[in-house]
């Protein structure tokens, strides 16, 4: 890998940023499931249409308006913006009920989360990439998607451990066992919207606004939106 790569500031800045926020919400994805699942009784189409907003918020956004708005704002302002969309997402869910009602206690958070999805991933991909040169951009993608499957993959097992051992206590205590794994998830959501703290604390810090000239700039175009398309083919 070439040794410019890692000297640039917005690349790894986003790498890490995309590692830690990739951890708060592939661990709202599955515990979310496992939630609807085991608390909620839902059925598997039950569960995909719950899901439903988050993949047409971030689908939507991702496709059209997402690069509208950081044209409009800015690369680095949208995935501030995302972050704390995703922040208050999970934030509602680790204090919502016990059993929730979908329209008032879930729906919200579920469009928060894919709003702030669909503009932080492609956002992070603009500020990941805008120091890449032609050569270099898909290595500086991969690199992206990378980070984005490993900080999943680390997340997911620790705040499914988390989440275990406080359902565990929790039936330990005399906690009725669905009580307790509702208790369980809502400490993962709560931890992951730390997580999400900490994302917009080191993007707030680390990365730097692009220019507007360089966002349009023809090498960035075609990478660019390949890898966000990408990453919402993931996500959601």
């Amino acid at each position: 890998m070439p040794l410019r790569l890692f000297r640039s500031r917005n690349l790894s800045g986003a790498n890490i940023v995309q590692a830690v926020i990739g951890a708060a919400f592939f661990g709202f994805f599955f515990l979310g499931s496992l939630n609807l699942e085991r608390v909620l009784r839902y059925g598997p189409m039950e569960i995909g249409l719950a899901f439903l907003p988050v993949a047409v918020g971030m689908g939507a956004l991702s496709i059209k308006w997402s690069a509208q708005l950081i044209m409009r704002f800015g690369a680095r302002t949208m995935v501030l913006v995302g972050l704390v969309l995703i922040v208050g997402g999970l934030v509602l869910l680790a204090q919502g009920p016990m059993f929730s009602n979908y329209l008032r206690d879930l729906l919200l958070p579920m469009a928060l989360l894919g709003i702030g999805g669909g503009l932080a991933f492609p956002a992070l991909t603009i500020v990941a990439m805008a120091d890449a040169t032609p050569s270099d951009s898909g290595l500086a993608s991969g690199l992206l998607n990378t980070t984005m499957q490993i900080g999943a993959s680390l997340g997911l097992a620790i705040l499914a451990t988390l989440s275990s051992t406080r359902s565990g206590q929790l039936i330990a205590s005399g906690t009725s066992p669905i009580a307790a794994l509702s208790g369980g998830y809502h400490l993962a959501w709560a931890i992951g919207a730390g997580l999400g703290v900490v994302a917009i604390v080191l993007a707030a810090a680390i990365l730097r606004p692009i220019p507007a000239t360089l966002i349009e700039s023809s090498n960035m175009d075609d990478a660019d939106a390949e890898s966000a398309r990408e990453e919402v083919e993931v996500c959601a």
